[in-house]
């Protein structure tokens, strides 16, 4: 059995219906945790919070637009008031576009701002009252931003390293409010990457070889148990990182 040491905590989770939201949802309930999964659809967000307690863990349904800014503080005392606090959050969510800076749209490239590092700049705001003493906020980042060459991953790099700098500036500014904010760059099995491997399976075969575990991760059991571990105790001296969860692929500098 997992051990339960994120027992007493509550933590919200964006853009958990499915994919690796779903999989850490997982993984901090497994640890303990009562969790809250975010996410725009409610028939989704509500089944993916039904398989969470089906598996034993504590967990409930939230619907939320993540580039609404209103929606985002209510969903944080929302949270709150439903399961008796907010001690950790997790920013997952992300709407993406890809393609070459000249054929990327104004509003695709809004949509990408909006939801990524606009989003996770908001709601670390909007849950920071929450989670002054002992709180902690694990941002997802992406190796899209740190790889050798982004050519038609532009402006998803730049979000998520948009998102690596808010990650690091918070963990700087709340240190004396006992909040730890630490970043996780996943390569997980999810719905997105098999959009991207389906369309293109060349190019991801061949990224697939630069990973030196040879697979990708698994949501629940590489990337969720990885977040789980920068929310317990035993990373209690460990904020501001970037942590590559990726078999290995990334030389963070």
């Amino acid at each position: 059995m997992t051990e339960q040491y994120l027992s007493g905590k509550t933590a919200l989770i964006t853009g958990a219906g499915q994919g690796v939201g779903l999989g850490i949802a997982h993984a901090l309930a497994e640890r303990g945790a009562a969790v809250a999964l975010a996410g725009r659809t409610r028939e989704k967000v509500e089944k993916a919070a039904a398989e969470v307690r089906e598996h034993g863990g504590i967990a409930e349904a939230f619907t939320c637009d993540v580039t609404d800014p209103e929606q985002l503080t209510g969903l944080a005392d929302a949270v709150a008031a439903r399961m008796g606090g907010l001690s950790i959050l997790v920013n997952n969510a992300h709407t993406v576009f890809n393609g070459s800076l000249l054929s990327i749209s104004e509003d695709e490239y809004t949509a990408v701002m909006e939801s990524g590092p606009r989003a996770t700049w908001r709601l670390m705001r909007a849950c920071h009252p929450h989670l002054v003493g002992d709180g902690v906020i694990v941002n997802l980042g992406s190796a899209a931003g740190v790889r050798w060459d982004p050519s038609g991953y532009g402006v998803y790099a730049a979000a998520k390293e948009a998102i690596r700098a808010l990650t690091r500036a918070a963990a700087c500014e709340w240190a004396d409010d006992g909040i730890r904010v630490n970043a996780v760059l996943p390569l997980a099995s999810s719905p997105g990457l098999a959009e991207w491997a389906q369309a293109r399976p060349e190019e991801a075969e061949a990224y697939l070889q630069t990973v030196p575990l040879h697979r990708f991760g698994d949501p629940r059991h590489d990337i969720g148990a990885a977040v789980a571990f920068l929310c317990g105790d035993e990373s209690r001296y460990i904020t501001g990182h970037s942590l590559p969860v990726d078999g290995g692929q990334v030389l963070m500098r």
